[in-house]
């Protein structure tokens, strides 16, 4: 599909058929579906296996607060003769400049690939038995996976059929659209934002010069 036909608008089915084309949902279900099936081999069920993913899934809207202003929001800083500048904030500073450039709206490749190798050594060393690691490991996957849909299809042109995702579509075209300094959370409709002060009324916030070009650095 391409991208004039984005543009144009979708449907649910033709949005998906596209996120499949991309590697990141890939690298991830690859992953999810490895830890699956250990799991499953392993398994050794307890009750911290059900209390692991309540815990992330009711820290994730702050993690991912966080993540967005601390790695993705990051401005480039000079170490001597090194500029200090991820893959990340690199990639998401273009993100900001050309919100509908559809690559750029997936974790980067070389990125994921770091983030999937720290996961594994997280699960095979963080945790107090094998198990309670693989259930780490599948409740962050099926997370991740969860993330880059909603992500993706905020970013197309599929419109929102309900209340829920419009509220949460609403929430990140403002981040992109009106003020690059507001409105971080993308797969929530503003949980962390109403616990971190980012979430104002948009009425009352002027529209940013900077909202595609972060730290007016381009």
């Amino acid at each position: 599909m391409s991208e004039s036909t984005l543009r144009r608008g979708l449907s649910l089915s033709d949005a998906f058929r596209e996120f499949l084309r991309h590697p990141s949902p890939w690298m991830i279900a690859t992953v999810l579906a490895g830890a699956l099936t250990v799991r499953l081999i392993v398994g050794d069920w307890q009750l911290t296996d059900a209390l692991v993913p309540l815990v992330m899934l009711a820290l994730f809207p702050a993690f991912e607060w966080v993540v967005h202003v601390t790695v993705l929001h990051w401005r480039p800083r000079k170490l001597g003769p090194i500029t200090l500048d991820s893959e990340l904030a690199r990639d998401h500073r273009r993100h900001h400049r050309d919100p509908r450039d559809i690559p750029l709206i997936f974790i980067p490749t070389r990125s994921l690939i770091v983030v999937i190798v720290v996961l594994l050594a997280l699960t095979a060393f963080a945790f107090p038995r094998v198990g309670l690691g693989l259930t780490f490991l599948l409740t962050v996957t099926v997370v991740g996976l969860l993330y880059e849909w909603t992500h993706y299809l905020i970013h197309t042109d599929y419109k929102p059929k309900t209340a829920l995702y419009r509220a949460v579509w609403r929430n990140h075209r403002h981040h992109h659209y009106k003020n690059e300094h507001y409105w971080f959370t993308v797969t929530t409709s503003g949980t962390a934002d109403r616990l971190f002060g980012t979430r104002p009324d948009p009425a009352a916030v002027p529209t940013s010069a900077t909202a595609r070009n972060l730290h007016g650095t381009a």
